[in-house]
């Protein structure tokens, strides 16, 4: 029996953490599997029906980042900012959680609705690693659920909870890096939000402190006083730092990923 009414979401996750065996458990037997138009990628989608919903499900490519450095990076993220998806679903390693959650909160970046799978928790036991979901849920701002996807533990759980979360207007929270780099995003969301491009303005701004190719390129076409405010709030934090900008940048979420993880992760 098909569902009355619909939500869209898609899966996200780095390589290896259990995506494929959730987008299989999901969809069963309605699944479609071709390219993304014109690429050689792999696309694969899906349909579920649950609880009076037709629920489709996107499997995005695994990647590490959303930053363009590759094919797969750029569909993923190009994907979520212009199709707006109800929820997506980040599947996280529990035994590598503090590699994982560098990718989690480029997801928050984009101010997009994540719901977070905290996969493989049984390994994490075998090998010693107790992770309080609960206050990892609080820090981030979104819901946690543990799961073992191999067995379909906690896969019911998480539709559920997106179910009941569809239509509330969730506020979800960007990641607040040092108080140098919130300055620069402050100064660059201001000069962006009117800005015609498709992406949320302070998300354009970290970009743009990141220098991203993709993203440099449209704010010079776009916006070029943004653009060139970007170059000179650059040039300060690299004088500060001693460092190119986009480490400084990728310094602070790695060191972001790390102090949420010894909040959360006990070893037993």
């Amino acid at each position: 029996m098909t569902g009355g009414e619909k939500i869209n979401i898609v899966l996200a996750g780095q390589g290896n953490a259990g995506k494929s065996t959730i987008f299989n458990y999901l969809t069963g037997l309605h699944q479609h599997i071709g390219n993304w138009a014109g690429k050689t990628i792999e696309k694969r989608e899906g349909t579920l029906f649950y609880r009076g919903y037709t629920i489709d499900v996107l499997d995005l490519p695994g990647i590490y980042s959303l930053t363009t450095f590759s094919e797969e990076e750029r569909i993923s993220r190009e994907y979520i900012v212009r199709n707006k998806p109800d929820f997506v679903i980040n599947i996280v390693d529990s035994t590598n959680l503090e590699r994982n959650l560098i990718f989690t909160l480029q997801l928050l970046e984009l101010n997009c609705p994540v719901v977070l799978a905290l996969n493989m928790i049984d390994i994490a036991g075998k090998k010693g690693i107790e992770i309080d979901f609960r206050k990892l849920q609080d820090i981030l701002g979104v819901p946690v659920i543990p799961a073992i996807a191999s067995r379909g533990t906690g896969l019911t759980e998480i539709i559920d909870r997106i179910i009941d979360l569809k239509g509330t207007g969730s506020d979800y929270r960007r990641p607040e890096y040092g108080r140098e780099i919130e300055k620069c995003l402050s100064q660059l969301s201001d000069l962006l939000k009117d800005s015609s491009l498709p992406y949320p303005p302070e998300w354009i701004a970290l970009k743009l402190l990141e220098k991203d190719i993709d993203v440099t390129v449209k704010v010079n076409e776009e916006e070029p006083e943004a653009a060139e405010k970007a170059r000179q709030l650059n040039s300060t934090l690299e004088e500060i730092h001693g460092h190119d900008s986009s480490i400084v940048i990728a310094d602070e979420r790695s060191h972001l990923a790390s102090r949420i993880t010894s909040k959360v992760v006990k070893l037993i």
